[in-house]
């Protein structure tokens, strides 16, 4: 086979994500020096361009009549003009004028319905079209953020309960940390199955939420979710006594084309679940379809939006604040974005993405509740104390859910099995670790020796063999 030459290895080796630290910074800085402007009767979408030939102010011209009215010719004060999209702020970053920075603004008077409201998916219809991202004179594209008028926000349904609301359902102290599993296998198990693993975690007071993995369908012949949920429920039932009064949010997945999904709602509310877990990624609308369904129930089941798939419009598309933020105006009450752990990240968002997404999560807005964090990905026995201490630090640990999966359910015994008891017991020895404040001030680049040294000195078994296993590489202990 023909070696590849040296020119396009490069090419073939660039490093995207660099370069997206490095434009992240960078629009960071000139929005702090100039941001958008937030308009009464308009939405204004911020982007990051870089036109092959095109001015910013031209391209501005062009989204105006592709994204809006589609006519040049627009009579002064006619519901044309209404309804036409405008350039209110060009940012170039070089003499070009090709590169930088431009805000659009796109009349509510084109996207509001009868009584005042509009969706997420009209918003994207408009803001990320055609003209935006699927034509070759935009060389790069990126939309930064949205600036919704508060009048519109406070149209939308927002989580129904999010994180203050979780800890209410499930009787959780607000200063006591909320963890969560996933159910492993993740696929190629049955309704028994599903009802005994439920039943290991709702048995474990650490955790206050359990869910199904995106890999589990509803719709097999051999695992329908209506018969799994059924199962689920009563499983909880089942060790309620142990639970000390607390509850237990379980989560099945519910995916589908938009009748499937509420048929699969329908028979797991019909159940008894009290959770649900999709993504807005390949069905687009769904997540506040669900909620829309479900909120004039006396308890709606509380939402987990999974991140399935999101790097297909974060990465080289949409930011993700911008996509977090649409979600939470939908309804999602849990959303994931990633833990703090050692090493190179293991998935996204990290830096400054990460910040931005969990602040657009819980930050204020008028009329919609935070959306409760989900720190997951790789989060484990060996870097929950980190995570329980910056949230702490940044004063956001009551709306975050730590979910461990593997960390939980890959934990193997001494005879070689996993056992997700031993992988509970692990996490609630680290988190007496942490309580006991022993790491506190501990630098992160030490921290795990630090981790290992106490759980051999206070020969915390559990905790040794869970970090023996999730380390080995690492673990010089």
């Amino acid at each position: 086979m023909k070696a590849l030459d040296t020119a396009t290895l490069e090419t073939l080796w660039h490093d995207a994500d660099a370069r997206e630290v490095r434009l992240r910074q960078v629009v960071a800085d000139r929005l702090a020096t100039q941001p958008p402007p937030v308009i009464d009767d308009q939405i204004v979408a911020t982007y990051f361009f870089a036109h092959r030939s095109w001015t910013l102010q031209h391209a501005a011209q062009e989204i105006s009549y592709h994204a809006t009215s589609g006519t040049k010719d627009i009579p002064p004060g006619s519901l044309l003009e209404q309804c036409t999209g405008h350039a209110v702020g060009v940012d170039a970053f070089d003499g070009t004028g090709r590169l930088g920075l431009l805000h659009m603004a796109y009349p509510l008077k084109m996207l509001l319905q009868l009584d005042g409201h509009l969706t997420s998916t009209d918003i994207l219809h408009t803001v990320a079209g055609a003209i935006i991202f699927d034509i070759y004179e935009n060389q790069d594209v990126r939309l930064v953020s949205l600036q919704i008028p508060e009048a519109v926000l406070r149209t939308f349904p927002g989580p129904a309960y999010g994180g203050r609301g979780v800890r209410s359902l499930t009787q959780w102290d607000n200063a006591e940390p909320a963890f969560g599993t996933i159910l492993k296998p993740t696929a190629g198990i049955t309704p028994n199955e599903i009802a005994q693993l439920v039943e290991e975690a709702a048995s474990c007071p650490l955790f206050l939420f359990v869910k199904e993995d995106e890999n589990l369908y509803p719709r097999l012949d051999y695992s329908p979710v209506s018969e799994r949920a059924r199962r689920a429920v009563e499983a909880i039932r089942r060790v309620q006594d142990k639970r000390g009064g607390r509850g237990i949010i379980f989560a099945p997945h519910i995916t589908g084309g938009p009748h499937e999904i509420m048929e699969s709602l329908h028979a797991i509310l019909q159940a008894g679940a009290s959770g649900v877990m999709l993504s807005e990624t390949f069905a687009g609308g769904a997540v506040r379809m669900v909620r829309e369904a479900t909120k004039d129930l006396r308890a709606p089941p509380a939402i987990y939006g999974h991140n399935a798939g999101i790097g297909v419009k974060t990465r080289g598309g949409i930011w993700r604040e911008v996509i977090d933020l649409l979600a939470r105006l939908d309804g999602m009450d849990f959303r994931q974005t990633a833990p703090i752990r050692h090493g190179p990240p293991l998935i996204y968002p990290y830096g400054d993405e990460w910040h931005a997404s969990e602040a657009i999560l819980t930050r204020p807005i008028p009329g919609i509740r935070p959306t409760m964090i989900a720190r997951a990905g790789g989060l484990d026995q060996g870097n929950i104390i980190l995570n329980l201490i910056d949230t702490e630090e940044r004063g956001i640990a009551e709306n975050v859910l730590f979910l461990a999966g593997s960390a939980i359910n890959s934990i193997r015994s001494s005879d070689g099995k996993p056992n997700p008891r031993l992988g509970a017991e692990a996490m609630m020895q680290a988190l007496e670790i942490h309580r006991s404040g022993e790491l506190k001030g501990v630098p992160a680049e030490t921290h795990l020796k630090a981790l290992v040294s106490v759980a051999e000195r206070k020969k915390l078994k559990a905790l040794r063999q869970a970090l023996r296993q999730r380390y080995a590489e690492r673990n010089d202990g």
